[in-house]
């Protein structure tokens, strides 16, 4: 009886710790900052935290699934996550559908509010009228930044493979020296590494749904929505006065 009641004290005392961890990581200003979650564990105790006064209601109203797994640390996280792909998927297509019917709402009604294409929201984020990103997971420009050795100037150039392959934009116009790259990156990389400089948020497109497909093939798998309306025609170059290659929109659709 003894090691019974011992061995039900650790129980109890692990789903409170269980609980207790989720509120910690998955609640935010007072609100969830996930979209749903997935319970996985063998046995009952899954379903001991999730009955539990101790798990925070607001997290239990966004419980999408509890899930048995036959292994415990690494091997069974691996095997939720493949027991749970489909669930995850259809709530990241919900999400997806919903941001995009606001941006086409937006565009419809010319509310002045929303960015399209590489040119304009590279501006809109250099200038801090970004809130946020639309972002096509897979979107085929590189970030370079390079130095010219005669005139001592940094710039930023944002190319497609094509113009990558064509090396005009790695050297100067005026002296045809070759440019010294600093760095080059999938222009995706560079943004999840700097985009909490910029105080925004990236919602990620993908082409699997109909209206992920229109926004990547329409709108060139870049956009988002602004603080406040700004002109970006009026905006020259970017933050550091220099003016990046965004010389065709058609090559980034």
């Amino acid at each position: 009886m003894r090691f019974a009641r011992i061995r039900e004290e650790k129980r109890q005392n692990y789903v409170r710790k269980v609980c207790e961890l989720a509120t910690f990581h998955f609640i935010t200003d007072d609100k969830p900052n996930v979209k749903g979650i997935i319970l996985a564990g063998s046995a009952a105790l899954k379903t001991n935290c999730y009955e539990s006064d101790i798990f925070d209601m607001r997290l239990k109203n966004i419980v999408l699934a509890q899930l048995d797994v036959s292994y415990g640390q690494e091997n069974g996280l691996a095997q939720a996550i493949t027991l749970g792909a489909d669930i995850m998927g259809g709530v990241r297509f919900i999400q997806e559908k919903k941001v995009i019917a606001k941006f086409f709402e937006n565009i419809a009604l010319d509310t002045g509010m929303v960015v399209f294409g590489i040119e304009d929201t590279m501006k809109s984020l250099e200038v801090g009228a970004l809130d946020v990103m639309l972002l096509f997971e897979e979107l085929p420009i590189m970030r370079y930044e390079i130095r010219n050795p005669v005139k001592g100037e940094t710039r930023i150039h944002l190319l497609t493979e094509a113009q990558e392959k064509e090396g005009k934009a790695l050297r100067d116009a005026d002296t045809n020296v070759e440019c010294d790259v600093i760095s080059s990156e999938p222009l995706v990389d560079w943004l999840l590494m700097n985009y909490k400089k910029y105080g925004i948020q990236i919602e990620f497109i993908t082409d699997k749904s109909s209206d992920g497909f229109s926004f990547v093939k329409g709108f060139g798998g870049i956009g988002g929505f602004l603080r406040y309306k700004v002109d970006v025609d009026e905006i020259a170059g970017d933050a550091n006065g220099n003016q990046d290659d965004f010389d065709d929109e058609n090559d980034f659709i």
